[in-house]
């Protein structure tokens, strides 16, 4: 394995642990589906990055960020709930993605690729990953407090509109991170599946964190051994079918 290759699989990992933290949280704020939607906001940049011959990350980032901003500006502004506020936003940066975006290119915005990371995109990939995981565990005491009664967060001090907003940076850094290697289509599956998977096994809020985190870095070990095993750049549909697997079957453990 090159170090490209090995840069690639550690952060991939990496994302996995971010992913299965994040999407705890989002389960808990009733927003996983909105996780699919953000996703998709990454759609117009990386058209036009592809179309200009930049970076496609660069440009995504740039569209996923507005993005988030104007969500978190409608749903304070207008009252709508998060995941209203973003389907307000998705239809238009959804069509605006799949119109600018070049057919060649379409695939790799969709499904991202797994190729070798260079050393500048690994670091960078990495110091995204740290603030994720740093943010949240940082942030936890708070985040819990105000998903149960955002009045007694308001009153103990906490300003709830800035914490809704960090944490819908967080959440949307985290999309990003997996962008490369799942693509605007695939991105979210990493946050919404282990979580939801977690939840149906436990109700221990630290077992429920631990068990997401092992679900998701199993899923992404297991799409890299189906592509070593069948010689094929789909990591990312690999990753999905493994933790939607799992899912089914917690549903049949709980059913017992």
């Amino acid at each position: 394995m090159s170090a490209g290759e090995s840069y690639t699989l550690l952060l991939a990992l990496l994302f996995a642990l971010a992913a299965g933290l994040v999407g705890c949280f989002a389960l808990m704020k009733r927003m996983l589906l909105a996780s699919d939607v953000i996703s998709h906001l990454a759609l117009p940049g990386l058209g036009i990055a592809f179309l200009l011959k930049v970076n496609p990350l660069a440009g995504g980032a740039a569209t996923l960020f507005l993005g988030t901003l104007l969500v978190w500006r409608l749903e304070k502004k207008s009252g709508l709930a998060t995941d209203a506020a973003i389907g307000v936003v998705f239809a238009g940066a959804l069509a605006i993605g799949a119109a600018v975006t070049p057919n060649e290119d379409l695939i790799e915005a969709l499904f991202g690729n797994f190729a070798p990371l260079p050393l500048t995109g690994f670091l960078l990939g990495l110091a995204g990953v740290l603030l994720v995981i740093i943010s949240v565990l940082w942030l936890k005491d708070q985040l819990i407090l105000i998903l149960f009664s955002p009045d007694l967060g308001a009153t103990t001090g906490l300003n709830v509109d800035r914490l809704n907003l960090w944490f819908l940076l967080i959440f949307s850094l985290t999309v990003l991170i997996g962008l490369r290697f799942m693509g605007a289509l695939l991105s979210s599956a990493l946050i919404i599946l282990p979580a939801a998977t977690a939840r149906q096994v436990t109700d221990k809020l630290s077992h429920f964190i631990l068990v997401s985190l092992i679900i998701s870095v199993l899923s992404v070990v297991f799409g890299f051994v189906v592509a070593a095993a069948f010689h094929t750049s789909m990591v990312g549909p690999a990753i999905v079918i493994f933790s939607a697997l799992l899912f089914g079957l917690s549903l049949l453990v709980k059913r017992k």
